[in-house]
C-alpha cells in the first residue's frame, strides 16, 4: 500500500511539473534599446578665453544726411568720423595764453567738408590723418585775435572784412599718423617766425617733405595755401561770411 502511495505522489509531481509556465531567458538588447547610462558623456565645448575672444562688433553708425544746401554748416566729424580736431583757440593753447571761443568742436561749410574727405582719404593711402588746429571762428572772436596780435600778417583785420574762418570755408591743419601720433613740421602752430612760411629751406628735410605732402593734397582737393602759414588753407569756393553763425555746444565725442 505505501509503495502504491509512493507512485502516486510521483506521478502528481510529474503532472504538476508539466502544467507550470515556461520562463524565457532574457534576451539580449537589441539596437533599438542599447542603453547609453554607461556610455560616456563628451564634455560640453569651453568658451574662448584670453586672445580667443572676439570682441562684438561696434553697432554701426548713421550716415550723416546730405543737406540741400552745400553752403549749410555742418560738423566736421559727422562726415569724416577719423579726422583729429585739436582746436588749439578752445583752449589756453595758443599764442594768446587764453581761451578765444568756447565751442568744442570744428564746423565748416559742407561744400568745403567734401573736399577735406578726398583730402583724408589722400593722406590716409600715405599713412597720415588730417589734424584740424582750427575752423570755422566767430566775428568776435576774430576781433579778440586781432586785439591780441594786431599784426596783418598774421590776423585779418576785422575792419578791413571777415577772415576766411569767419567764411567758414578755410581750416588751419597738420599731419598725424594713423595711430594719431605728431608729425614733423616746419613749425609749430601760429608761429610767427619764418619757419612757418612756405619756403621751407630753414626747416628740416623731412619738415619739408611733410609740409609738401600736405600741400600737394590740400591744392589738389580745391584748397590754396596762405604763403606766411604752412598751416592755414581756404577752399577755392569761396564763401559768403557768417557773422551771425554760432556753432552748437556739447556734441563732440572724441573717437
Amino acid at each position: 500500500m505505501a509503495r502504491k502511495n509512493g507512485i502516486v505522489a510521483v506521478l502528481l509531481l510529474l503532472l504538476l511539473s508539466a502544467c507550470a509556465p515556461t520562463v524565457a531567458p532574457p534576451s539580449p538588447p537589441t539596437d533599438e534599446t542599447v542603453d547609453t547610462s554607461a556610455q560616456p558623456v563628451a564634455p560640453a565645448p569651453k568658451p574662448p578665453e584670453g586672445d580667443d575672444v572676439q570682441p562684438p562688433e561696434p553697432p554701426a553708425q548713421p550716415t550723416p544726411v546730405r543737406p540741400k544746401d552745400e553752403q549749410e554748416f555742418v560738423r566736421v566729424r559727422d562726415y569724416i568720423p577719423d579726422i583729429v580736431v585739436d582746436l588749439r583757440y578752445a583752449t589756453a593753447d595758443n599764442f594768446t595764453g587764453t581761451v578765444i571761443y568756447s565751442y568744442d568742436d570744428a564746423w565748416l561749410r559742407y561744400d568745403t567738408v567734401e573736399k577735406l574727405i578726398d583730402v583724408q582719404e589722400q593722406l590716409k593711402a600715405e599713412g597720415y590723418r588730417l589734424c584740424i588746429w582750427d575752423a570755422f571762428r566767430s566775428a568776435a572772436s576774430q576781433q579778440k585775435l586781432w586785439e591780441v596780435c594786431p599784426d596783418g600778417n598774421y590776423v585779418a583785420n576785422p575792419a578791413n572784412g571777415y577772415s576766411g574762418h569767419t567764411r567758414g570755408d578755410t581750416v588751419d591743419v597738420t599731419l598725424v599718423t594713423l595711430e594719431g601720433g605728431a608729425v614733423e613740421m616746419p613749425s609749430g602752430f601760429d608761429d610767427f617766425s619764418a619757419l612757418a612760411d612756405r619756403d621751407y629751406a630753414d626747416v628740416s628735410a623731412q619738415a619739408a617733405e611733410n609740409a609738401r605732402l600736405l600741400e600737394r593734397v590740400m591744392e589738389d582737393c580745391g584748397f590754396t595755401g596762405y604763403d606766411k602759414e604752412w598751416w592755414h588753407y581756404s577752399d577755392n569756393d569761396r564763401a559768403q561770411p557768417a557773422p551771425e553763425f554760432e556753432p552748437e555746444m556739447g556734441s563732440s565725442d572724441d573717437p
